[in-house]
């Protein structure tokens, strides 16, 4: 079976956890969530008939990406000292 994710990433998305980002605001949540909306659709900005639909999906890519971020355990290179 093949993963769902098979390491293929929008190239616009960034990162957004440590160590990669640190201090991720909800606009850089929001903004990753857009941009991946916007590739999924195929379109840079809905028309007038699928803006409720898009903006939708941001919302709850946004909220599902903020989920994610929150339950995420990162660990910290060990200190050499």
């Amino acid at each position: 079976m093949r993963p769902l994710y098979a390491g293929v990433m929008c190239r616009s998305i960034k990162t957004l956890r440590p160590p990669y980002t640190d201090d991720v605001t909800r606009d850089d949540v929001e903004a990753a969530a857009l941009q991946y909306v916007r590739k999924i659709a195929g379109m840079r900005a809905p028309s007038q008939a699928n803006q409720g639909a898009f903006e939708a999906a941001v919302a709850e890519v946004a909220a599902a990406t903020a989920r994610l971020l929150d339950g995420i355990t990162v660990r910290r290179p060990a200190s050499s000292a």
